[in-house]
């Protein structure tokens, strides 16, 4: 068991001896991280814009108006306002 996990994690890729192949395989890792950047700031760019587009429908599809239910209740004061304690 312990053969196993020593092969799975001691794996280490070897980079290519051809200087051309070393250039080729970096420019491949350089665009493949290009794409997937552009890819993460479209769909980010998406959401949004998504989310602005849907606030602004919400807001001209509806007025503005004060909530109708209020809560009415009574409350108590926990803590006296010229108590040492009291932070200002």
């Amino acid at each position: 068991m312990t053969f196993f996990f020593h092969r799975m994690f001691s794996y280490c890729p070897s980079k290519p001896r051809n200087p051309l192949l070393k250039v080729l395989v970096g420019l491949l890792g350089l665009a493949l991280l290009l794409v997937l950047v552009g890819f993460g700031l479209v769909i980010g760019l998406g959401m949004l814009l998504f989310a602005g587009a849907r606030r602004l429908f919400r807001a001209t599809r509806r007025p503005a108006a004060p909530p109708a239910d209020v809560i009415e209740g009574e409350f108590t004061r926990v803590r006296d306002p010229h108590s040492p304690l009291h932070l200002r």
